[in-house]
């Protein structure tokens, strides 16, 4: 991609597009089944998106994408981040 797209990127939302791309390339052989390999994750896109994850709202990302078998990708994460009580 062009380096004027990552700079966009990087200025609308504050975060590196190297990290995103680091965080992408560790996602693509990774075991979705394994909690930790989950939780790890979510740790890693909280800390890039510079958003705390309350540990209820981690425990209910880990059921939903370890027991439910739902997706992994910044859509869901974004959704279940965003939802309101």
């Amino acid at each position: 991609m062009d380096n004027q797209f990552f700079k966009n990127v990087e200025k609308k939302t504050g975060v590196n597009m190297k990290d995103i791309l680091d965080l992408a390339g560790s996602l693509q052989n990774a075991n979705f089944k394994d909690e930790k390999t989950v939780r790890g994750v979510i740790k890693r896109v909280s800390q890039i998106a510079n958003k705390r994850v309350p540990k209820e709202m981690e425990d209910k990302i880990v059921k939903s994408i370890v027991n439910d078998g739902k997706k992994l990708d910044f859509n869901t994460i974004s959704k279940m981040l965003n939802t309101k009580k």
